[in-house]
């Protein structure tokens, strides 16, 4: 998504501080956001690239602000309310309840035994997105490829700071999941995966790059053309 959520490349925000021994979790409502996640997966809300699509809807302002954690509440929300699980009535009416009452004990639900074995062998071992398709690749390992330079709208994984920017496929990794169409209610359409590594210098300019620095990045197949055929040099 083109917007505050696409930092890769950005500077400007300040130094990223390192905290010693940082915590898994920062307070208690963390620990219940995160097993939400696969509950709420298993469930069928969402899948991971609509449950990421729905944290880029977040207005940029807050989202910039917002500890991590809110981040995955707002996704979670506003899916659960889409599919019909939650009344947002309701949830507003329990949210001003528990702000005046902090001390009083949540509701307890049952858990059924499916749930609870999903969540113990996703939250290790997570849900894979690869996908078995008949179409052969376009690419092979050693090709010049050049990322399209194109701003989509809705969700991708199409980085800013790689579009328009050529380099040498390194890697070949089998089809995953489409997030441009997984992420926009289109379905899986899986596509085939590489990895481009991309000299400093072709992605940040000769004042700035790094001679001696690669960087890689994961592409799906639709983000990719021959960097002949774009037009364009590489130089990874």
């Amino acid at each position: 998504m083109n917007g505050v959520f696409d930092l890769g490349g950005t500077d400007g925000l300040g130094a990223v501080n390192v905290v010693d021994d940082e915590p898994l979790f920062r307070a208690d409502w963390e620990k219940h956001v995160f097993t939400m996640f696969p509950a709420c997966f298993r469930a069928g809300y969402f899948g991971v690239d609509s449950f990421r699509h729905g944290i880029e809807k977040m207005d940029p302002a807050t989202y910039l602000v917002a500890p991590y954690y809110e981040h995955w509440l707002h996704s979670i929300e506003n899916h659960a309310i889409a599919a019909g699980a939650v009344d947002p009535t309701e949830l507003d009416r329990r949210t001003q309840y528990y702000l005046e009452n902090p001390d009083a004990p949540l509701p307890e639900h049952p858990q059924p035994r499916e749930l609870v074995d999903f969540v113990d062998i996703v939250v290790p071992m997570g849900a894979s997105a690869a996908r078995k398709i008949d179409r052969a690749p376009r690419f092979s390992v050693g090709d010049q490829a050049y990322v399209i330079e194109s701003s989509p709208f809705g969700h991708t994984r199409r980085a800013r700071y790689v579009r328009g920017r050529s380099g040498e496929i390194i890697a070949h990794h089998g089809a995953f999941i489409y997030p441009d169409t997984a992420g926009n209610g289109l379905g899986e359409e899986p596509e085939h995966v590489y990895t481009i590594a991309f000299s400093s210098k072709e992605l940040w300019g000769a004042d700035y790059g790094d001679p001696n620095a690669l960087v890689c990045f994961d592409v799906w197949e639709p983000y990719i053309e021959p960097a002949t055929t774009a037009g364009e040099g590489a130089s990874a």
